[in-house]
């Protein structure tokens, strides 16, 4: 039997992602593995710098891997490497061309044929076609091909036993520095209309057994991060618990494990399990989406939002576990003043993110169905973004567009949360606090400029300064530093730091009297150890741990929050310096 030479093109979005699907493709046609060669690129790459790669491997059948990120990019590839390749069949797989595959033939005639949905079975069947074991392709479900001038379209294939998908992470080593994606099920059991999982009914599980010893694996090997891509984690309790007590039973210390979860549905035996993890264990993205009720309604989601609150609240008590929270903006009924309440009511919270997304109107989901009842505008090209509805027109769209930069600059990167916190109360919501913010930047021209870290910090300073009284100002510039110094030794010192709060001789004192007779912070006196910490004198009580005034802190880099990256801080006896 003659061999083809298959290659499963993917183009991810950033360097650091993997393809999990192309790799569940290879490993579940076993006969021909041998055959079957995974191409992973990035959509930052250029163009001919992947011709040239796809050609000199020498194909027999070109497959892509299609996502509404990288599709633009895969049609290009496409139009060009058929000019080099013309005898080369090619297929195209994934959510961007499943559901209407018909089109994509149309638009591109390059194409051979298209393999719609779940793709293990299909792959190998298509595969046994170009091995003489099937002649005819109107016989494999799942598949709208070119015959000839006819497209022909198959049915769709019936979902598969998702614990006959092979481990495809045998060799770990070939993901170095990637992220590990991870699926214990498949399918949904909402029925959101925004999302394409709402038209795969059949949710699945993976066997357990077979769960805990892929874990078991990734513990083995220290994988840094595994994130799973179940759409709601927690929908079937006893499978999480199960999981979720493996992975505390057997933590290595050193793995973190991303989950996707519906927050309202978890249970107090879940939360009470998880809140007994290592800090940095395991991380939660929680989809609220809304808090308005007739959008929640409308979008076909289950959600108590006031559950939800509730149970953030309980969760964050323990200091243990990363939480994001996400909300879209564009969804039916909801207007600026409307979803500035739903930011509202979810920032009240104090997730470690809260992200804020915008639409994507997805091909065949309800949504794009319903586009000419909601007044729904969306690019034409990927990912299809919302540009106005009939409730939120694209001048309320830019707003929050603005908005989504500040929050992501200033509240989700974690370095100003101290700053953040006194800041709020300068501001009747803390939406007003980022959409002033965002005018800032733009009567300032700093929008148009990439800027670093530092910059930002000078940047809020003359921010703050605009905002609030001049006698405010010395507080800020301390919670400023204070932040600085949290996640970063800085040497360069910005302006609103001033010079450096002690002396040379003040230091000696410190680390040779004080530090070095403290049981505790000892390891910071010696000599070798102190460029791993840095100590600042403040005036005002900087945090809620230190209260008093007139305070140095240490700052241990080598100990960092798992959860912020910030580093730990060590309060210095005043009374014994002053009486020095």
């Amino acid at each position: 039997m003659t061999k083809k030479h298959t290659i499963l093109t993917a183009i991810n979005s950033k360097y650091i992602h993997s393809n999990l699907a192309v790799y569940c493709l290879r490993a579940y046609a076993k006969p021909y593995i041998d055959e079957v060669e995974i191409a992973e690129y990035t959509i930052n790459q250029q163009v001919d710098d992947i011709l040239m790669s796809l050609y000199q491997k020498h194909p027999d059948i070109l497959c892509f891997s299609c996502y509404i990120w990288n599709i633009e990019y895969i049609e290009r590839v496409i139009r060009e490497i058929h000019k080099l390749l013309p005898d080369v069949p090619i297929w195209l797989g994934g959510p961007e061309v499943s559901y209407d595959s018909r089109e994509v033939l149309r638009r591109l005639p390059q194409v051979t044929g298209v393999m719609k949905g779940e793709g293990e079975v299909t792959f190998l069947e298509v595969l046994d076609h170009y091995h003489g074991k099937r002649d005819d392709l109107s016989k494999i479900p799942g598949l709208t091909y070119r015959n000839e001038d006819e497209i022909v379209e198959t049915p769709w294939r019936p979902v598969m036993d998702l614990s006959k998908v092979p481990f495809v992470y045998e060799h770990i080593e070939d993901f170095e520095h990637k992220i590990i994606y991870y699926e214990s099920s498949r399918g949904c059991p909402f029925s959101c209309s925004y999302c394409l999982s709402s038209i795969d009914k059949c949710l699945r599980f993976r066997n357990l057994s077979l769960v805990k010893k892929e874990l078991q694996f990734f513990l083995d090997h220290k994988v840094p991060q595994v994130k799973f891509v179940d759409r709601t984690f927690n929908c079937r309790h006893d499978h999480a618990m199960e999981i979720w007590r493996y992975i505390k039973e057997h933590d290595n210390g050193i793995t973190n494990f991303h989950f996707e979860v519906a927050a309202d549905v978890l249970k107090d035996d879940e939360i009470e399990l998880i809140s007994d993890m290592r800090p940095g264990l395991i991380q939660l993205e929680i989809g609220v989406q809304s808090t308005n009720i007739d959008t929640i309604t409308e979008i076909h989601r289950k959600m108590d939002f006031k559950k939800v609150a509730d149970i953030v609240t309980r969760i964050n008590a323990g200091h243990n576990i990363h939480q994001h929270l996400d909300l879209i903006a564009g969804l039916p009924y909801e207007d600026l003043e409307s979803f500035k309440q739903s930011f509202q009511d979810v920032y009240e919270v104090h997730p470690e993110q809260l992200q804020l997304g915008f639409l994507k109107v997805l091909k065949g989901s309800y949504m794009e169905k319903q586009k000419e009842n909601y007044g729904l505008v969306y690019k034409d090209t990927p990912p299809y973004e919302v540009l106005y509805t009939k409730w939120l027109p694209y001048e309320d769209v830019l707003v929050l567009k603005k908005v989504e930069e500040m929050v992501e600059v200033y509240y989700n990167s974690s370095q100003f949360s101290n700053t953040l916190r006194l800041l709020e109360k300068e501001f009747d919501t803390a939406f007003a606090l980022y959409d002033t913010l965002a005018r800032f930047y733009e009567e300032k021209g700093y929008d148009k400029v990439s800027h670093s870290r530092i910059a930002r910090f000078e940047i809020l300073y003359e921010f703050i300064q605009t905002i609030t009284a001049e006698e405010n100002l010395v507080l800020y510039k301390e919670l400023l530093t204070y932040d600085l110094y949290l996640r970063e030794n800085v040497k360069k010192r910005p302006d609103f730091a001033g010079d450096y709060t002690l002396q040379k001789d003040e230091l000696r004192y410190i680390n040779e009297e004080i530090l070095l007779k403290d049981e505790r912070l000892a390891y910071f006196g010696q000599k070798n150890m102190r460029k791993f910490s840095h100590m600042e004198q403040f005036d005002h009580a900087v945090n809620e741990d230190f209260k008093e005034t007139k305070t140095i802190l240490l700052f241990d880099y080598q100990n960092r929050d798992p959860l912020t990256n910030q580093a730990t801080v060590y309060p210095i006896t005043m009374n014994l310096i002053k009486n020095q």
